[in-house]
Formats: C-alpha cells, structure tokens, sequence
C-alpha cells in the first residue's frame, strides 16, 4: 500500500492524527464579514491590510505560506522583509472591492505546488521583490481604471519588470502527526546582490481577551516552548538567528484607536524591529505570544540559502540534523509522487502524459492548500462579547440576522483562501467532488457539515456564504453525494457507504422540502430562485433587482430542483435496495421530478421557444409574459437533469417499477409528456428534463462555435449575442446584456466576476456529466457534429472528451510553448517557471486567460479529475 494511503486509513481508525496539523491557515483574515463590527456593513474597509499587522482578529489568523492546528490556536507562517519595503511582508496585499477596477484581486505571485491529503508532504512557492513593493502604485493605477481595461498586475509594474525577485519555497514534511519538518529555501533571481531578511513566525490565536488565559512562548535550548493551558506545550527547533523576538499577539491601540498602549510589546512589534531598525529594547522582552528567529540572508545573483526548523510536541536532541531533514523531505515527496500516479490511474486507465499529471496533481494539491480553519460564532458576532465594548447600533441589523444557529469552528474547504476566504454551499459541493479522488473520508464530513443543526437553519436552509447566509445557491449537494460515494467505491472496491447517504438523505429532504415551498410562488412547478451562483448573467440582479410588480420564472431554477429531484431518487433507490422504507420516498421525488418536467416542457409552458430551440427565463407582469432572450447557461442548465435507472436496481424496489410502469401507462393515455424512456436493449431507465427532439436542437447550438463552443470549453453566454446583445424596457427602465468574453463591464454582484461569456469549469463539467449519462443510455444511435456544421460527428460520450480536452488546453503548452491560462505573464514562460500553474476562477472564452480569483482551486479543481 502507498505510504499516504496508510496514513489516511490510520486516520480514519483513530489510531493516529494526521490531519491535526495542516494549511489551515487563511491568507486572508482582514476584510472579512467575521472581523467587520462596523455600524454600515463595510467589511473590506472595517480592518484593511494596512489596519491587519497593528490588529488582533476575533475569529481567525491569517499569514503567508502558513499552517496551523486544527483549531487554530496555534500558528505558524514565513514573514519576509527585503531591506526597502515599509513593512514585513507578513500577509499578500491584495485590493479590495471598491479599490479595482474589476472588484478585488489579490497583488501577489505564489503557487501551491504539491500536497497530500495528510498534508505529510506541502510545498508551496512566493515570489518577492527584491525593489520596494509597489502598494501605492497597484492601489492607484488600478482605482483609475475603468471596467473595459484590464486589471493593473504586479507583474506589470517596473518593481517586477526590473528588479528581479526572491523565489522564497516552503517545504513540510512530516516525520509523525507531531513532528513537521519545515524548510525555506530563498533565492535571489536577480542581477545583483540582495539581502532579505526572513521570520519564521510562531504565534498564538488571541482568545484571551475573551477568557483572560493568556498562552505563553518561552526561550528553550535550541529553539522556544509555547505552552497553552488547553493544549499543553509545543517546540519550535531552529538554528541559532541573527535575533529572537518576542512580542504579544495584542491591538497597537495607539495606532488603531489613538490610545496609549500599555506596552510597546504588540502584534506589529516586529515591524518596528526590522523595517525601522528599533532594536532598543529586544532584550526587555524575553516571551510572548507571539515569536520569531531573525535571519538576515546576503545573496548573489542566482544564489540560495536555507533555513530549518522543526515543530513537535516533545524534547528533540539535535533536531536539526541535515542528513534526516534531507531524507524526511526527499521520503515524502517521492510518496507524494507515487499517491497522485495512483490516483491519475484510476482517473484515467490509459497513460497520462507528464504534461497532463503536472495540470492535475497542481490542481488537486491547490485544493488541498485551500483548507482553512473557519470560526464564525453568529449570534456573538450580533450582539457582540460580554466583556468587551458592545458593536455599534445598527450592526446586528446588516446581514445575517435570522442565522444565530451558525456556530462554526471547523477546517472547511474554501473556494480561494484569499479572494472568498469563507465556504460557499455550492462552491463546497464541487469541491468536494474533485476532493473525493484523493480524500473520499474527508469529502463526505464536508457534504455533511453544512447539513448540522450548526449550519443548516431549522427551516431547512443551507447557507449561502457568510456575505449574505439567505442567497440561494444551486442544490447540488445530492448529487455530489453520489458522486463521492461512487468514487470512493471505485477506490476501495468496498460497496456504496449507505450509512453516509443515509445521514446526508434525512438532513437534504428539509432543505428540498424549503425549496418547494418557497421557490415555487405560482404553484406550478415552474421555480424562481434568485441569483442561483450565476451572478450577473441575467438582464437584472435576480436576487434583489426583479422589477416591481413581476414575477421571474427561472429555467434554471426549474432545471436546478429537477436535477435536485433526480439525485435524491437515485439516492432513495440505492437505500431502498437494502431498506424498503425509502421506496416511498424514491416515489415522491419521481413524483417531483414528473411535475417539474411536464410544467417545462408541458403545452402550457412558454419556457421553450421553437423558433431558436432554446429554453428561456420569463418575467411575468399580471397577464403579461416576457420571455428574456438571453442564450446562456440559464438554458442549458437543462441538460444537467438526467440520470439512469439500472435495470437491477429496478428489480430490488418492485412497488416503484410497478409505479413507474402505472404512470407510462396513464401519462400515455392521456397523451402527456412521458419524462422517460425504456431501453429494450438493457432494461435501464432514462430519466431526462429534456425530450430527444429539444435536447438534439440544444446539442446544435451547444456546439456550435458561433455560440457556445469557444476553443477552451462552453461559454455561459452565447456568443451570438456579441452581435445580438439583448435590451428590454420594463416599467420604463432599460435592461441589457451583451456577449462578454472576459472580465465584467458591470458592478453587478461586486463585479469582480462574469458569467455573461467566460469558461467556468465546474458548469462545463456538469454538462460533461449530462452529456455521458445521455450516451450511457443511448450510445451510437444519438450523434451530434461538433463543431455544429463541420461534418464531423461524434456520439455523446466522444464529445464530451472534445470538451474535457478543450478545457485542459487552457492549462497546457501551445504550439508556442505558452499556457493560454497565462497570457501577458511573459515571466511564467521561462524555463525555471514553466511548470507553474495557476487555477484561476474563470477563463477568457477566446484567449483562455485565467480571470478572477486566481487560486480557485476551489471549484477549478475539477480540471484534476476531468
């Protein structure tokens, strides 16, 4: 067995703890709704960076390259400083949303290169500049900027284009769940000799403002102890520095709120040390919660040095012994390898490319970087803590208001630790679809963990995210669900975990059962929903902007609670096989499902329009309906409502095969829509939102590359409309929408992403999904020409692979030797960063340029299990 596997199969026993230690550390704390006590909501500005060295945190940390334990009440992170910056880089600088031009962007350069589920092996690369780093000038060249220019990146300013930069590689390797070796490695890519100054950074949580039991880092030989009256004492090892500091994770109040501290010692302490050279009173402070040994590095052109340190639980003599550091680290990194050739194997039986396992394994190991410890306490969070000043009026009226249930204190998957440093429903779902082809165990507690009674409200709501815990995000929980357990099946050889889908069934089925009484208004199973994770791809904000007096009918609100449908009857099928009780259930959402997809596709529907065989949204204003002609993904959200009924499950739930064959039987009779289909072949049921002779129509203009079928994958919104672009005027308002293949020219949503165009990987693998579940069923009998019109034909199974293949392009060496992704990051195509890749948000649908968050993996992900 693969060394990383045994150590996740000891995991999972209990037998030993490998996950109390890991990524968990947010690159981003600063600017978050959980740290914002504001009176006006304004959570960017309540702390900023320049507010976040000076200021202790409520509810997280945050640092650089960072780690902590599995409740964050220890931490540790790599702060550097290259002799003309005005402060430590101790945390990446970033704008925020009203400060670009395109929403917030973080300004940095740093790549996750590899990572294991245990997190025995990580490795991650920042890149610094050796020249002054440019805050003023990101802040300002951005903020005069307009929507139609691109964003002004770090790689664009003379800083970077002249300077050169410190390639500063972190590397843990652990020797036991208690015993992390830390490497840093530091080197000078630049012309001339440079000197920077590098912290390795332990530090304490501040929770003693809440409790007054205040944690304490003492010197030790050969390194410092930081006891904890909870969790007992931990060592950090390193070799003798230049300094040792010591400070007190405590509020700069002077410089915060213009009051005298009590003393100098506080959390930006080691600022003044380092970038104002105040060492005067080094020597009165000999402990502290917060600590650092200081190396001062001088480095030629192209020259590196390293540093060692080591974190345990227990008394280490000569800890630092180099022949053990270097084969701990070469052990586990060569384990890394041969975990991820297993998993590429079983993702795809033929050969995988070295090109192709480099995209993956980056993609899978940037996921796993992307935990973080989240603690979110909302009712404490309204009224504000008993021992300290109350918030200001107003406050717990903002947001969140009807979600005092939500008491989080978990290690979540999040969608980018910088750009969305808190979980979003859906973005988690997918997550954790791609997560399950490395970490199934750790995949399944995510999909249960919004559905506790501590997240999931007792209405049955999912949150959403923590900016507005009321938004609707798509139900794809179920689906997920199956995928997971399906995949860990695969890797196990072990049956379907039926106990899981049993836990996850109860706690979704309140949540279904909130969706239909409150999307659905008319009662005609035709489903509103609001903004449903597309953002700005409507004519209007679907959420809050719907005209007044109107009512929005959403296909893929429709589409959503079919797809919704389906994958809870799968799941109802799979336990009914071994527990009939759930055979009534599998009725009730086939019930669901018929409804849905008659009311779509039913005589009185005015969804589908004939004349361009395209489903669209319709506004309706008393007797009036308005169908707003957007092509999009709202449309082909359609396709991703199928599954297959196997003929042996059928045989295991007679009362629902018997139902099912009543109702063909009766829907016949009555000449209605029948929803599904037979296969004389094998016995299997197709279950589809979409009848063959619409879903062929939709297939033509998916892949026609005048709409939707950019070179790298499925646009969101058509292409047509570039030169089409749709205006309506509503109750004397104008409401449009154009083709915009890249970044949004609108505020909509922060405008700091787009769905009116762009490649986003996780719609384009749902419909990848969709389109091999319709060749499962139909195999050769159903082709499609691809591109539309080029005589080339293809069954559903090979078009999907075209897609799949398009997608990777993005990541992959052009004829050019350049990745599309990095288009205008002319230093990425240099031999020695060729092999880095960055997993952007979303993607330009004509050039494959990555935009948005550019760490999203996150939902990106899925191009590792693709």
């Amino acid at each position: 067995m693969n060394q990383e596997n045994a150590r996740l199969d000891a995991q999972a026993s209990g037998q030993e703890n490998w996950l109390k230690w890991g990524p968990y550390l947010s690159e981003r704390q600063w600017g978050t709704v959980r740290e914002d006590y504001s009176a006006d909501g304004d959570a960017w500005n309540y702390i900023s960076h320049d507010m976040a060295r000076s200021r202790a945190y409520r509810w997280g940390e945050d640092g650089l390259s960072g780690i902590s334990d599995d409740q964050q009440i220890l931490c540790f992170s790599v702060s550097y400083w290259n002799g003309r910056d005005p402060i430590l880089k101790e945390r990446l600088f970033g704008l925020t949303n009203k400060e670009g031009n395109h929403g917030e962007d973080v300004k940095e350069l740093y790549f996750y290169l590899d990572n294991t589920p245990s997190h025995a092996w990580m490795e991650h690369l920042y890149l610094y500049p050796c020249q002054a780093f440019p805050y003023d000038e990101l802040i300002q060249v951005n903020g005069s900027r307009d929507r139609l220019q691109p964003e002004y990146e770090l790689t664009d300013t003379d800083c970077w284009k002249k300077g050169g930069w410190f390639a500063c590689r972190t590397r843990y390797a652990k020797a036991s769940p208690d015993d992390i070796l830390i490497e840093i490695r530091i080197s000078n890519h630049s012309q001339e000799e440079q000197t920077i100054t590098v912290l390795p950074t332990l530090w304490f949580r501040n929770t003693w403002i809440l409790d007054g039991k205040r944690p304490v880092i003492v010197p030790c030989e050969q390194g410092v102890k930081a006891t904890h009256p909870e969790s007992g004492d931990t060592y950090l090892w390193f070799e003798r520095p230049e300094h040792l500091l010591f400070t007190e994770n405590d509020t700069n109040m002077e410089r915060c709120f213009g009051v005298t501290n009590v003393s100098p010692y506080v959390k930006d302490y080691f600022h003044r040390v380092i970038c104002n050279g105040d060492t005067s009173d080094i020597a009165g402070k000999q402990s502290g919660t917060k600590c650092a040994p200081v190396y001062i590095l001088n480095l030629g052109p192209g020259k590196s040095s390293t540093i060692r340190v080591r974190l345990t639980n227990y008394v280490l003599d000569n800890a630092l012994n180099e022949e053990l550091f270097s084969n701990i680290l070469t052990k586990r990194k060569k384990e890394s390898t041969a975990f991820y050739q297993q998993v590429f194997q079983r993702i795809k039986k033929e050969s995988i490319s070295d090109t192709e396992q480099l995209i993956r394994r980056q993609a899978l190991s940037g996921l796993l970087w992307n935990k973080q410890f989240y603690r979110y306490q909302v009712s404490t969070w309204l009224d504000g803590d008993p021992n300290l000043p109350p918030p200001p009026p107003g406050h717990d009226q903002i947001r969140n208001t009807d979600w005092r249930n939500v008491n989080a204190a978990d290690v979540i998957s999040m969608p980018d630790t910088w750009e969305y440093p808190w979980f979003a429903a859906w973005d988690l779902a997918f997550q954790c679809v791609a997560l399950a082809a490395v970490d199934p165990a750790f995949s399944k507690k995510q999909l249960l963990l919004l559905l506790h009674e501590w997240y999931q409200h007792p209405n049955g709501k999912i949150p959403g995210y923590e900016w507005s815990f009321d938004s609707i995000n798509p139900p794809i929980h179920p689906w997920a669900a199956l995928e997971v357990v399906r995949m860990e099946s695969a890797i196990t050889g072990k049956p379907l975990d039926c106990d899981f889908l049993k836990r996850l069934f109860q706690k979704i089925s309140l949540n279904f059962t909130w969706w239909v009484a409150r999307e659905d208004s008319n009662g005609n199973n035709v489903f509103e929903g609001g903004f449903l994770g597309l953002d700005n791809i409507a004519l209007f904000d679907r959420e809050n902007d719907i005209p007044p007096g109107c009512t929005l009918e959403q296909v893929d609100g429709t589409a959503w609670m079919a797809f919704y449908s389906l994958h809870m009857l799968e799941i109802a099928l799979t336990l009914a096989a071994d527990d009939p009780s759930y055979e009534d259930m599998a009725i009730k959402y086939f019930e669901h499902f018929v409804s849905i997809a008659s009311a779509l596709n039913g005589m009185a529907s005015e969804l589908w329009d004939d004349d361009s065989g395209f489903f669209y949204d319709h506004l309706e204003h008393g007797s009036e309906i308005l169908p707003l002609r957007v092509r999009s993904l709202v449309g082909l959200s359609t396709l991703f409502a199928v599954t297959i009924l196997k003929k042996q499950y059928l045989e295991k739930v007679p009362g629902f095969a018997r139902r099912l064959e009543h109702f063909a039987k009766e829907r016949h009779a009555r000449h209605q829509y029948i929803v599904f289909e037979a296969s004389d072949r094998t016995g299997d049921v197709l279950l589809s939102l979409v009848p063959i002779d619409r879903l062929q129509r939709i297939l033509h203009t998916l892949f026609d590359e005048a709409e939707f079928l950019s070179p790298f994958g499925i646009r969101s919104v058509s292409k047509y409309h570039l030169e089409h672009p749709v205006e309506m005027h509503i109750n004397g308002d104008i409401f449009g929408l154009r083709y915009e293949p890249g970044e949004s020219e609108t505020g909509l949503f922060g405008g700091n992403s787009n769905w009116r165009g762009p490649i986003w990987i996780p719609t384009n693998y749902l419909l990848i999904h969709g389109l091999r579940t319709y060749h499962q069923f139909y195999g050769k009998t159903l082709t499609i020409e691809v591109p539309a019109n080029s005589g080339r034909t293809l069954d559903l199974e090979e078009a999907s692979v075209e897609i799949a293949h398009r997608i990777l392009s993005i990541f992959s060496a052009n004829h050019q030797g350049e990745r599309p992704v990095h288009q205008d990051m002319a230093f990425l195509q240099l031999p020695e960063y060729h092999d880095l890749i960055l997993f952007f948000e979303y993607f330009h649908a004509e050039t494959g340029k990555g935009l948005g968050a550019s760490h999203q993996t996150g939902w990106t992900a899925l191009a590792g299990i693709l």
